[in-house]
């Protein structure tokens, strides 16, 4: 019997991934770490089959514990940020497998490693022509510089990928900006849009960082649940093609890009449409201010995250197929308008 362990179920990404699995999987074996008693029984109460283990990203010896027993670890909550987690995994899955029967470690990254050219410059607004190739241009990924957003936890796993490669098979998966309903237990929502719609119902106009000419990528949910599935069944079928696992192993999971101007201007046509502004506005605002609005999350809004995913549908047949992040928007709207009611 296959054995998972997830962490992140109870957020967007993991949680939309144990619903799919469960429903294309019930015979495997599932554990998923969950942070406090509450949520473990909302979770519990969806999937009654998961075993739920109570614990943090703080606690190393039980991340270590539940790794070694795993065959599969999809790691997904805080994943590019937390190095504690990231070591306590992989030292896990090292030392519960061997060469006849390796570990599998898919550990989320996140597409915000490539927009270390904007921060260095400190522009916001502008748009890039640096476009990133997971496949034909994977050493430029491999040798970003090591000040970039996300860089050091990506390289732990790169680095374990090919220190441990007899008895870890590594996948980095970089998500772009997600969107789409979620189907797990609590949150289903996604950031960067969601917070953009929000502040466009508040404000009553789109936000444009700067010029609002930024491209950033993106993915349904359901479809970067797709490629996780994927690589587990790679993992089940014991696949070793050249550049699944390891090294080189570095998926951008992008289904198209977006202009960040665009967005707003979309999205605020949108909610005009659908009743909840009286008129489509956009209005120009500098990063301190949008700051003050949403959080850091808004800096997004004016940089650059520009790649192609080759290697998942080269090596994986990936084929993403859901609706487009400009369709969802009035579903996304919806969403926020509703949040909104709730808080008033």
């Amino acid at each position: 019997m296959t054995k998972l362990f997830i962490t992140g179920t109870t957020g967007y990404i993991g949680g939309d991934c144990l619903a799919m699995l469960v429903a294309n999987h019930p015979e495997f074996s599932y554990s998923t770490l969950v942070r406090s008693t509450e949520k473990a029984q909302q979770a519990k109460a969806q999937y009654p089959s998961v075993r739920i283990v109570i614990g943090d990203l703080e606690d190393s010896a039980l991340l270590e514990r539940e790794s070694a027993a795993a065959d599969i670890v999809l790691h997904t909550a805080d994943a590019s940020d937390h190095v504690g987690a990231a070591k306590a995994i992989i030292a896990g899955l090292v030392a519960g497998h061997t060469k006849e029967t390796p570990g599998y470690l898919l550990h989320t990254g996140g597409a915000g490693i490539l927009t270390w050219e904007d921060s260095d410059k400190n522009e916001y607004g502008n748009k890039s022509e640096h476009v990133y190739d997971d496949w034909d241009g994977v050493d430029e990924l491999l040798n970003l510089p090591d000040h970039a957003f996300h860089r050091n936890v990506d390289q732990l796993v790169l680095e374990a990928g090919t220190q441990h490669a007899d008895v870890l098979k590594t996948a980095l998966v970089c998500p772009p900006t997600i969107y789409g309903k979620g189907r797990g237990p609590l949150n289903q929502r996604s950031r960067q849009v969601y917070v953009l719609a929000n502040v466009t119902l508040r404000r009553k106009k789109g936000p444009i960082i700067g010029a609002g000419q930024s491209i950033w990528n993106h993915v349904h949910i359901q479809d970067l649940s797709d490629l996780y599935a994927l690589l587990i069944d790679a993992a089940i079928a014991g696949r070793t093609d050249d550049g699944l696992w390891g090294p080189k192993a570095y998926y951008l999971a992008e289904n198209g890009e977006h202009c960040w101007g665009e967005i707003a201007q979309a999205t605020a046509e949108a909610a005009a449409k659908l009743g909840y502004l009286p008129e489509a506005k956009t209005e120009a605002l500098d990063p301190e201010s949008a700051k003050k609005y949403a959080g850091y999350e808004s800096i997004s809004w004016g940089m650059n995250s520009r790649g192609r995913s080759q290697r998942a549908r080269e090596i994986l047949a990936w084929n993403p197929s859901r609706p487009s992040l400009v369709d969802e928007l009035p579903g996304i709207l919806r969403v926020e308008w509703q949040r909104l009611q709730n808080d008033s």
